[in-house]
């Protein structure tokens, strides 16, 4: 079959690309004023200082830290569970396959140039460039097929798709090239992503603040990084199937899966998050007790009861009995929203109740933090939104080898 009649049979996936009507541009317009806001915010704090924040003494690590762990986790699902989903040649995960603090920032190179190795913060910059990097070159590779697709279908965007698509016209050679660069990067993708949130969790770890310098962080934070990324996935895959119009490729079997995949997660999650707290009130310092019970009693405990009840009281029973698109959709918005105040009641109150005996502050954020969250958060959607724009949000040749795999193996 030629890409010509590729492109046809699958127009579905192909039409969010040809078109932009009002809800687009009610949609990017929005995220855009948002997003611009948020680079004023910044602005103002470059001008003005962090004093213009709400963080201070002791409080030195805040929202800018929470908002960095949270999406640094979200974006460990994509490149992480299609990587697995291949190697174990789980073909129900084609159609998600694509969807998945330095003071001065002017000074950010110096990081490099003037590198400290003992510093959890260089081991830090180091695992999240490379797997900046991995997961590019591995989104990139995946699409080449696609775009040699949109090149020919696409002619007045030929100026874009032909440089990209490295002159690919799908001869044997090139696929037999294709999956060996995929089956390398799959492999190197695992170890890299588990690495970054590993490395993550000794920033924390490596130091003496209160219920942080626990052996359990590095699979606590990898797994609440994956947590709250399947969820994400979920949530921008069914917005994407509503809005495009994608029901024929994003089935609900193909989301039962992935909420069994969140089932999982959900119980490991409470899993470390039990053990974690178990063993502090066993047989934690006094520093240690003043920062749990600040947690399950004091000042932090609504925050703390209700990241319970959106990370675990609510999705693990519609996981188990009501898996259907509504209640995936109900259970993601939960875990993500929960896995947010979780990173937030891991950093606050730990600066609130130090070991040393300074003098106890409080935090309060200011709006330049809270416009600059709300920038994050428009900007990641924003990008999905122009991205779906320029390339298909589900993988067309991947789609077409599935199709054939299961019209030459009918069960």
């Amino acid at each position: 079959m030629d890409s010509e009649a590729i492109a046809r049979k699958h127009e579905k996936i192909l039409a969010p690309m040809t078109r932009a009507g009002r809800m687009f541009w009610a949609t990017v317009i929005p995220l855009a004023a948002i997003f611009l806001w948020s680079v004023f915010a910044f602005g103002w704090q470059y001008r003005s200082g962090l004093g213009e924040t709400g963080m201070g003494h002791p409080v030195s690590w805040a929202f800018y830290l929470v908002n960095f762990v949270f999406f640094i986790g979200i974006s460990h699902a994509g490149a992480l569970v299609s990587a697995v989903l291949r190697i174990t040649r789980a073909g129900w995960g084609t159609p998600f396959g694509r969807a998945f603090d330095l003071g001065r920032s002017s000074r950010f190179y110096w990081v490099a140039l003037h590198a400290q190795f003992k510093s959890p913060l260089l081991w830090d910059f180091t695992c999240i460039m490379t797997y900046f990097t991995v997961s590019v070159i591995f989104l990139y590779v995946l699409m080449v097929p696609d775009i040699g697709l949109l090149r020919e279908r696409f002619p007045n965007r030929r100026w874009l798709y032909r440089p990209l698509s490295l002159g690919w016209t799908g001869t044997e050679k090139e696929w037999s090239t294709i999956g060996k660069a995929i089956g390398i990067l799959c492999v190197a993708v695992i170890p890299i992503a588990v690495s970054v949130h590993t490395v993550v969790s000794w920033v924390f770890g490596m130091q003496t603040q209160p219920m942080w310098h626990s052996t359990i962080f590095a699979p606590y934070f990898v797994v609440g990084a994956i947590y709250s990324g399947i969820a994400a996935i979920i949530v921008v895959t069914l917005a994407l199937r509503k809005v495009y119009h994608l029901e024929d490729y994003l089935k609900p079997y193909h989301f039962n899966n992935m909420g069994l995949l969140l089932l999982t997660f959900t119980l490991l999650w409470a899993y470390f998050t039990f053990a974690e707290h178990l063993t502090v009130g066993y047989s934690g310092g006094s520093a240690e007790q003043a920062v749990l019970w600040s947690k399950l009693t004091g000042k932090y405990a609504l925050l703390f009861w209700i990241m319970a009840v959106l990370c675990f009281v609510i999705p693990f029973p519609i996981l188990i009995f009501w898996r259907t698109l509504p209640g995936l959709l109900i259970s993601s918005i939960c875990i993500i929203v929960g896995m947010w105040i979780e990173r937030y009641t891991i950093i606050i109150p730990s600066f609130i109740e130090p070991r040393l005996s300074y003098v106890r502050g409080d935090y309060m954020p200011s709006w330049v933090e809270w416009s600059m969250t709300a920038g994050l958060a428009a900007g990641f959607t924003l990008a999905f939104v122009i991205f779906s724009k320029l390339f298909p949000v589900i993988s067309i040749w991947e789609t077409e080898k599935e199709e054939r795999e299961k019209e030459s193996n009918p069960r």
